[in-house]
């Protein structure tokens, strides 16, 4: 099959990476509809939990004046996003096996 024109820096860049994981041993899989609807209820579930999160970290420091507090405030949302966000991937790489 032999490519007539120019590519653009990201069809080479793609095609690179799709050497690098041939030579790496790296297979790829399509993933089937029923594991495309499985992640999509997975990011809207995480989705819903992340506005709530949201919701309520505003709430809480819209009451607060202490700066100190509203740091430690601010660190337990950071935290609270990383966890999901941790939750999240594992569960869809898990629906992609």
């Amino acid at each position: 099959m032999a490519d007539t024109g120019m590519k653009s820096a990201y069809e080479l860049a793609m095609e690179r990476l799709q050497k690098k994981d041939a030579d790496a041993g790296v297979e790829r899989r399509e993933v089937t509809d029923t594991q495309r609807a499985a992640i999509a209820e997975i990011r809207n579930f995480y989705e819903a939990k992340f506005a709530e999160l949201e919701v309520l970290h505003q709430g809480r420091l819209r009451q607060l004046v202490d700066p100190a507090e509203r740091d430690v405030r601010m660190e337990e949302y950071r935290r609270d996003r990383e966890r999901l966000s941790s939750e999240r991937d594992a569960k869809i790489e898990k629906a992609r096996q």
